[in-house]
């Protein structure tokens, strides 16, 4: 059944700090070109005084007014990101206040599904909206990534970058080809260990003295997780192709997870897309965890690139393993 949802207005907002290649080869003792040769990114963003809540703020402000909509018209506010800015509340509160929204209008929570968080709180939104929980949502995804890397992992250490994306979600007006035809996840938890910030929950907490530094640093193993996602991947989207009867050369667009140049070619290549239908902005963004399916779809619909009325696939892997497919009429 085709849920009557729209994407009505998309923003993003980019950190100002540009950390090129030469910059981050100096840093961490390794040549530029081997930066773009291993991960497929040239730069990405850095923050430097922004924060989760101001950035996801300044995304949205771009989103309602893409939407022609003002913050009145929002009546939940959902954020979907890996990193809170605090512990308690739940960023979205945060938001709400950043952006002035009125209080008591809109109920905020949190959604945190890793690299494919965005995917989860769209899903949820548009069964939220179809049966008339709400009317209108907003989505960000606001990622600071940057300080958890760990220098001495450079193959993660290089891929990664900070940004924000924003979507305001209502529900379609009769006579608009805007939809949502089917979602699909599957979660994997034998990858589990394969990606992780081991700190900062209640097994190894802040205040525990057997806490060490280096377990509020990222960890990943990014040959294990491309190895169990090339086996499971393949049969995954053969599945959703052929519960939503949708021929693959019927998309305009394919959006993915900017997971690394290796994981997008292997997309392409693979899985029977072609090149002129998978988007991408790794080389100049990083994988921005879950702000990357939605910062995609944002520069792409921006650019022109994703038209109302197109066929559309949201598509990536994140840390669980999980996989997440969403495939939609703009």
């Amino acid at each position: 059944m085709v849920l009557p949802i729209k994407i009505a207005g998309v923003g993003a907002y980019l950190p100002e700090r540009r950390v090129t290649n030469a910059e981050l080869g100096e840093r961490l003792g390794i040549p530029p070109e081997w930066i773009e040769r291993a991960s497929g990114v040239r730069e990405r963003r850095y923050v430097t005084a922004e924060t989760s809540a101001g950035m996801g703020a300044a995304a949205a402000r771009m989103a309602l007014a893409d939407a022609g909509l003002e913050l009145d018209a929002v009546d939940v506010i959902i954020g979907a990101s890996t990193g809170m800015q605090q512990a308690i509340p739940c960023t979205a509160a945060l938001v709400q206040r950043e952006l002035g929204a009125p209080e008591g209008r809109s109920a905020c929570f949190d959604v945190n599904a890793t690299c494919l968080s965005f995917l989860f709180a769209l899903h949820n939104a548009a069964h939220l909206i179809a049966g008339g929980a709400y009317t209108t949502a907003l989505i960000y995804s606001s990622e600071i990534n940057s300080p958890s890397l760990n220098p001495n992992e450079r193959e993660s250490a290089v891929l990664f970058g900070d940004a924000v994306a924003a979507a305001v979600i209502t529900r379609a007006a009769p006579g608009e080809a805007s939809g949502i035809w089917q979602t699909a996840f599957a979660t994997y938890s034998s990858g589990a260990e394969a990606t992780e910030i081991r700190g900062g929950g209640t097994r190894h907490h802040p205040n525990d003295p057997t806490t060490t530094p280096d377990m509020h640093l990222f960890h990943m193993d990014g040959r294990a997780i491309f190895r169990q996602a090339t086996v499971l991947v393949d049969g995954f989207l053969e599945r959703f192709f052929a519960q939503i009867g949708w021929e693959r050369d019927t998309l305009a667009a394919v959006v993915p997870h900017q997971a690394s140049r290796h994981a997008i070619e292997q997309l392409t290549k693979r899985y029977g897309f072609r090149e002129d239908q998978v988007v991408w902005d790794l080389a100049e963004r990083g994988n921005c965890v879950a702000a990357s399916i939605p910062l995609t779809l944002a520069e792409a619909v921006n650019g022109g690139r994703i038209q109302r009325g197109d066929r559309v696939l949201l598509v990536g892997t994140g840390a669980g393993l999980t996989l997440g497919a969403l495939a939609l009429t703009y």
